[in-house]
């Protein structure tokens, strides 16, 4: 594992490349989205990180999986990282990058996680939203993540917000001691 200096160094480099190339909020949206798909994974994890496999194959795990659902940049980027050993950090470079790029444009970002996919005005008003309950601007980034079973869970640094069903009946079964 890379020590948060290392993490800090990946991620800035990648936002220097991104925004250089014009195309930081597109890189950054992916990373954090595939970041997801590898956190929900321990099978794709754990092979990307495994140092018995090909650098080559590991690369082609990565193509066969994104195909033409991230720009080539990003599938670059991923196998950069990969390609010098750090899968295992994946997530937490993508993290980085997200909120160094809202940042750099004075927002927080929030992991909002849905049961269904929102669409860009339910988005934008959440995203006010959580705004005027954090005071901070927000920028939002989706996870679809079925096991909420509706509602939405929100985070926006250490503050969680949770309007999920499974939180309310987790509520509901403390309160009645079940």
């Amino acid at each position: 594992m890379a020590t948060e200096d290392q993490i800090d160094g990946y991620a800035a480099a990648i936002l220097e490349f991104a925004t250089a190339e014009g195309q930081l909020e597109t890189v950054g949206d992916e990373l954090f989205q595939i970041a997801r798909t590898f956190d929900s994974s321990s099978e794709l994890r754990e092979s990307l990180a495994d140092p018995r496999l090909p650098i080559e194959r590991k690369q082609a795990i990565i193509s066969d999986l994104l195909g033409t659902r991230a720009s080539a940049l990003t599938v670059n980027l991923i196998n950069f990282v990969i390609g010098v050993g750090k899968a295992r950090d994946l997530s937490a470079i993508a993290d980085r990058l997200v909120s160094k790029a809202a940042s750099a444009r004075d927002r927080a970002v929030a992991e909002v996680r849905s049961a269904i996919e929102l669409d860009a005005d339910t988005v934008r008003r959440l995203e006010e939203r959580l705004g005027a309950a954090t005071g901070k601007t927000v920028e939002a980034k989706v996870v679809v993540d079925p096991s909420i079973l509706g509602g939405i869970v929100a985070r926006v640094g250490d503050v969680v917000i949770d309007g999920s069903v499974k939180g309310r009946l987790q509520d509901l079964r403390e309160e009645f001691g079940a």
